[in-house]
């Protein structure tokens, strides 16, 4: 059985010592890269990473709005509900933390990259989401409540919290 090829290319010029040099042989040079080329392809990376990180928070920012009474574009933009403006911030805050995880994890090709980013994120959105809502219902403290109340409510600031550690803890769980 032949040995398989290498995935690597042939050196076109291997070190080799000269009988009696007293000089250590050259090494052979890098392979040139284009400024140019190495910058285009980190900013398309970054426009790509970016364009699917945002796409990721408003999918949160709505799952998050299905699980919480009331519309919460209404609520927080027309009402002005500071309990309501708090549940949300603090949600699309753990989603964020999750999304950040999720490119940081990604890593290899871009293609690839991208895919494992949506895939983990969407399955973080989840875990967030759960986990929102069982924290909700364990701790007794009901949402609905507190959207309806004008003034910010202590257990919004517990519930706020709460989001972000879920939302690290999920992050964290990415990595």
């Amino acid at each position: 059985m032949s040995p398989s090829p290498s995935p690597f290319p042939a050196d076109p010029s291997p070190i080799t010592a000269v009988p009696g040099a007293t000089e250590p042989p050259a090494l052979p040079s890098a392979p040139s890269l284009d400024l140019a080329d190495v910058l285009a392809d980190g900013a398309l990376a970054i426009a790509a990473y970016a364009v699917v990180g945002v796409l990721l928070l408003i999918v949160g920012f709505y799952v998050i709005d299905l699980v919480t009474p009331g519309k919460l574009n209404r609520l927080v933009r027309t009402e002005r509900n500071p309990n309501a403006t708090l549940i949300a911030a603090s949600g699309v805050t753990g989603i964020g933390l999750v999304v950040a995880a999720s490119i940081w994890s990604s890593g290899g090709l871009l293609r690839e990259g991208l895919i494992a980013t949506l895939v983990f994120g969407l399955v973080g959105i989840a875990a967030q989401t759960v986990g929102m809502i069982v924290f909700d219902l364990v701790a007794g403290i009901s949402v609905r409540r507190l959207v309806a109340e004008p003034t910010l409510q202590p257990a919004t600031i517990l519930l706020a919290v709460t989001h972000l550690a879920i939302g690290l803890i999920t992050a964290v769980a990415l990595l």
